[in-house]
Order: structure tokens, then C-alpha cells, then sequence
């Protein structure tokens, strides 16, 4: 678990230079290792750069400060997307990694949809798992040739489904080709989960090369 990088991470070489490096940023009161599981199943041989949260809320690890459940402290959203983006470029260079697909869980899939609209150029695309409208106040940002997948709970008692409904098409009018399937689940992940966002890693996920920056 490297320490001098600005992020208590883990980090997992690729076992196929085809396959395109994760990065695996989890919920609220998660860590490091919670979504390395998951990663090496969406996309086996993958890379897997995984950071821990710096906010800590009653103890639990998250990427950002919330004011209450659903309202996000969005001057902290837009600083500690941009640590990140620059802990992720860091991580680059020091791992010989290409550009990243995000791979968020609810607070961790808000702050990725924060560095889509803030920090483009860090990330690949991204799989936005119970995401939220980040920045009531969408940055302009160019999406071109980055895919997306958000994927929804129909039951999802955290998160209305206007609410994703407007991500996904703030994400689309900015360039990205967005996928947004809604599952019959709440909020938490399912293994309906996994298969979709397998399908689509197959599918919508270009291979890249994990070239030395």
C-alpha cells in the first residue's frame, strides 16, 4: 500500500495490456479494498489504482464533504475532484499506466462524474454506479469518445430517478455516449450489476495499451 502518492492506495499491475486500467473509487465508509473484488471481475487482467477517501464523515471514509444525505458540500466536490485528478495523473506516471475508466460506487461514482465534468482529460470513461448529479451548476466540459455507463435502482431510496435521469443527459449533451440502464434494486450493488457493467466493459470499452506516460 504505497504512502507517498497523495492517496492511501492499492494498486494492482495488469495481468493483459489489452485490457484497459480501473480506477475503483468506493462509497461512503468504504476503502481502498472494497471494489478490487468487483474490478477484477468487470475486467479480468485489468489494472486496478484504488484510493481511499480523505473526508471522513462519523469515521467513514468519502471522496467529499455532504451538507446532508443528497446535498453535496459542491465547493469541496470541485477541490477534492481535482486532488484526485491530480493523485490519478501521479499514479500515471509512477505506475506506467494509460488513462483510467472510473469505476464509481455512489460517493465514489459522484466524484467521478465530478472529474468527467471537471477533469476530462484524466479518465477514459467511467461505470457510474447509484451516481447523482455532482455540481447543480453542470462545468462544460468535452466529452467526445468517452463512454459511460450509469447504472440505476429503480428502488433506489437515496437517489431520485429524475436525478440520474438528469446526469445521463447532462454527460450526453456534453459528449459522452451514455448507456443508463435502471435495475429493479435499491442502493446497494447487485450481481445485475456486475453482468451489466461486465457487457458493457466488453463492448463500449476500447482496449489500450498501458504505455509509460
Amino acid at each position: 500500500m504505497p504512502s507517498d502518492l497523495a492517496f492511501i492506495h492499492r494498486f494492482e499491475p495488469a495481468q493483459r495490456l489489452e485490457a484497459p486500467p480501473l480506477l475503483l473509487l468506493h462509497g461512503t465508509g468504504g476503502d481502498e479494498s472494497d471494489l478490487l473484488p468487483f474490478g477484477r471481475a468487470v475486467s479480468p487482467g485489468s489494472a486496478l489504482l484504488s484510493p481511499r477517501g480523505q473526508v471522513l464523515e462519523h469515521g467513514m471514509p468519502r471522496f467529499f464533504r455532504r451538507l446532508a444525505e443528497g446535498v453535496f458540500d459542491e465547493d469541496d466536490v470541485r477541490r477534492r475532484a481535482h486532488e484526485l485528478a491530480d493523485f490519478v495523473q501521479a499514479a500515471q506516471a509512477r505506475y506506467g499506466i494509460a488513462a483510467p475508466l472510473a469505476v464509481g460506487f455512489s460517493n465514489g461514482a459522484n466524484i467521478a462524474a465530478a472529474m468527467l465534468l471537471l477533469r476530462p482529460e484524466v479518465l477514459a470513461g467511467a461505470v457510474l454506479l447509484r451516481a447523482m448529479v455532482p455540481l447543480t451548476e453542470t462545468p462544460k466540459a468535452d466529452l467526445r469518445d468517452k463512454p459511460v455507463l450509469i447504472v440505476s435502482g429503480q428502488f433506489d431510496p437515496i437517489i431520485p430517478a429524475s436525478n440520474a435521469a438528469q446526469l445521463a443527459t447532462s454527460l450526453t449533451r456534453a459528449g459522452a455516449t451514455v448507456e443508463h440502464p435502471v435495475l429493479p434494486t435499491g442502493h446497494q450493488l447487485s450481481q445485475a450489476d456486475l453482468t451489466i457493467a461486465k457487457q458493457w466493459m466488453s463492448n463500449a470499452a476500447r482496449p489500450r495499451r498501458q504505455d509509460a506516460l
